[in-house]
């Protein structure tokens, strides 16, 4: 079972992932949340130049881009063992943002 130390580890990578997908996305900033329900813990951050800074555990008002993933799959889905997409489609990762963030994010599902 995965730790809250190496969710927030694996959820700066995947910050790195969802902001590095092309050059118009560097310039995007957004709140993000990152739900792990077996660890009871959530993550804040905010999206900036291709990174996901001020990563913390402490409650912040609704994020613009909000995830909920179970921890090991979260390591998984960073280390590339499991796809992002066929997750998704299964249910193991939930998304949920604006229709113009999700259209920033295609690249990503």
């Amino acid at each position: 079972m995965a730790t809250i130390e190496e969710c927030r580890e694996a959820l700066k990578e995947f910050g790195g992932k969802l902001g590095g997908m092309d050059d118009s996305n560097k310039k995007l900033v957004r709140t993000v949340s990152l739900r792990v329900p077996d660890l009871d813990v959530t993550f804040h951050g905010v999206l900036r130049e291709g990174a996901l800074e001020d990563i913390t555990t402490e409650p912040r008002e609704r994020a613009q881009v909000r995830l909920t993933i179970a921890g090991d799959d979260l390591l998984a889905l960073v280390a590339g063992d499991l796809n992002f997409a066929a997750a998704w489609a299964r249910g193991r990762v939930k998304l949920e943002a604006s229709f113009s963030d999700l259209l920033r994010l295609r690249k990503l599902v």
